[in-house]
């Protein structure tokens, strides 16, 4: 990739995606991401880290047109129908495994968007016109070992490249599910505290902390899998001490699931 000035550094983004609904829905949610793509510029290239690309492994995608994956089920007919035609970037790709080491990364063509990007990119690019990358999230790695990859990637900010992660700061679907089943949608003290105690974190850049925070009571609550948290150490990690930090969109959905988004820089 080519280096640009510091002064063109890009901010780093994570983003709450919710529902894949959110993709076709007109809601407080699709509305906040659409207001969100004035708050950024426009990327060359965007790396994406989804919750939903969790195995053991840490891989990045070289497809020349990565596929739309539908990872979901039970939705309607249109969300199925709904694709996101950006193209890949292999010269990011290998860029991604430069920084991040051959012995730890690497090129696979069996993956593709899945809907932790494509439904947000949807209303933050809607014309598919900046290529995107998907890095995996190796399922075997302690929280600060994925802080400590997001790291190694702060460097594509200079280059052009939008380092966005896309999962949940609270992710407890049977919790979720339960609450919009029986119209209980007041969001449980776990959830709030959780998500409070993780954006003070995130404005006072404590990386040790959001490292430790998953093993809290409330941390457990907010996460009984720990995917849907990880994407945000990577943007947290790809952050700097010097960056201001801003929540353009906050809020609970379904009563405990959080929206909450960060822009860092």
């Amino acid at each position: 990739m080519t280096t640009s000035s510091s002064s063109s550094r890009l901010p780093v983004l994570f983003i709450g995606h919710g529902s894949p609904m959110n993709a076709i829905e007109d809601n407080t949610w699709t509305r906040s991401f659409k207001s969100l793509a004035g708050l950024l510029p426009k990327p060359k290239a965007v790396l994406a880290i989804s919750a939903h690309w969790f195995l053991p492994g840490t891989f990045v995608t070289g497809n020349e047109r990565p596929p739309t994956i539908h990872d979901f089920g039970g939705f309607p007919r249109a969300l199925y129908e709904m694709q996101y035609p950006a193209a890949g970037s292999i010269e990011l790709a290998r860029r991604v495994v430069e920084l991040l080491g051959p012995s730890r990364a690497s090129i696979q063509n069996d993956w593709g968007l899945d809907h932790g990007t494509w439904t947000v990119l949807h209303h933050l690019l809607p014309a598919a016109d900046v290529p995107v990358v998907q890095l995996s999230i190796d399922a075997r790695l302690a929280p600060s070992e994925h802080l400590a990859l997001g790291r190694a990637l702060a460097g594509l900010r200079d280059e052009g490249v939008l380092v966005m992660g896309s999962g949940n700061v609270t992710h407890n679907l049977r919790h979720a599910f339960r609450s919009m089943q029986a119209g209980e949608l007041t969001p449980p003290k776990w959830a709030t505290s959780f998500d409070e105690d993780v954006a003070r974190a995130l404005e006072q850049h404590d990386g040790a902390f959001l490292a430790r925070v998953i093993e809290t009571e409330a941390g457990r609550m907010s996460h009984p899998s720990i995917d849907h948290f990880l994407p945000l150490l990577y943007a947290a990690g790809a952050a700097n001490d010097r960056d201001p930090v801003r929540f353009p969109i906050s809020g609970f959905d379904l009563g405990s699931l959080s929206m909450r988004s960060a822009i860092f820089g």
